[in-house]
């Protein structure tokens, strides 16, 4: 009986989460979407705060200049990884291989052996270092400017290109290129204990010109510039290159996933009940 009463859990869980992801998308669909951004100074006369989605393309008046891109950029991300082969020791199987050895055997001829041995090597990285640029930046529609701020930290939001350099080191012969890094099987061979394949520069780009949506808070102040920003007293925050039905729909599709599988755990709680009867 226990375990029926897990599962009726488990199913109420996934039903409530299903609710919360509805809750999600209806707030998602009632809030007001602006067609054009012109659209929105008047709407701010007669209240300094309002909850909007709109839709437009990414600019700025200081956009920088990628380094591994011709691209024109309004956050860039870099990463450092520094890849390498490191001996997988497996000392469990050593043991028991040992064990297994006859005692008496001539101890040169096992250090022979183990000399001789061909390990097998386990392809891993480390970060080296990571960085992440941003500047003041806007959208546009054509009809206004409005500045986003915040955004990394809204919902949906990243950075859309994505580019990579490998350096590779002087010391290792055989991986020359990122194709060859990218090839090069998880599990392979080696002698040694550790072996520095190079280094892989990896750079995240939000370019100019990139069309995203924004639902937010639309807040104007006294300069005359409107900003869209996270809702001071709650609510929802995106910033994402999908459309505005696009974000409601993956909420949609969210909550029927888990309405499902409460459908599902319920009926197997009651399985587990009538088992135990039978």
């Amino acid at each position: 009986m226990t375990g029926s009463l897990v599962f009726f859990l488990l199913g109420g869980a996934s039903y409530l989460a299903g609710r919360s992801y509805d809750r999600q998308a209806d707030k998602l669909a009632s809030v007001p979407r602006i067609r054009e951004f012109k659209d929105l100074e008047p709407l701010l006369k007669s209240q300094n705060r309002l909850m909007v989605a709109l839709r437009g393309n990414v600019g700025s008046e200081t956009p920088m200049n990628c380094e591994f891109s011709e691209l024109q950029g309004v956050v860039v991300e870099k990463t450092v990884l520094k890849y390498f082969l490191e001996r997988i020791k497996n000392e469990d199987k050593d043991k028991k291989e040992d064990e297994k050895k006859n005692k008496d055997k001539d101890e040169k001829e096992d250090k022979k052996k183990n000399k001789d041995k061909v390990d097998e090597w386990r392809k891993d990285y480390e970060v080296l270092h990571s960085t992440s640029k941003q500047v003041p930046w806007y959208l546009d529609d054509g009809t206004f400017r409005v500045n986003v701020v915040g955004a990394r930290s809204a919902k949906g939001f990243y950075c859309t290109h994505r580019y990579a350099v490998f350096e590779p080191s002087k010391s290792w012969h055989g991986v020359e290129t990122l194709d060859d890094l990218e090839n090069l099987p998880y599990i392979t061979k080696g002698k040694e204990d550790r072996q520095v394949l190079g280094v892989k520069r990896i750079e995240r780009v939000l370019p100019i010109g990139t069309s995203l949506s924004v639902i937010g808070e639309a807040v104007k102040d006294g300069n005359g510039t409107i900003r869209i920003q996270r809702p001071d007293g709650g609510g929802p925050f995106y910033v994402s290159p999908r459309t505005i039905d696009q974000l409601t729909e993956v909420q949609r599709g969210d909550a029927r996933f888990f309405y499902g599988g409460s459908v599902v755990l319920t009926l197997l709680g009651v399985a587990d009940i009538g088992l135990h009867f039978l």
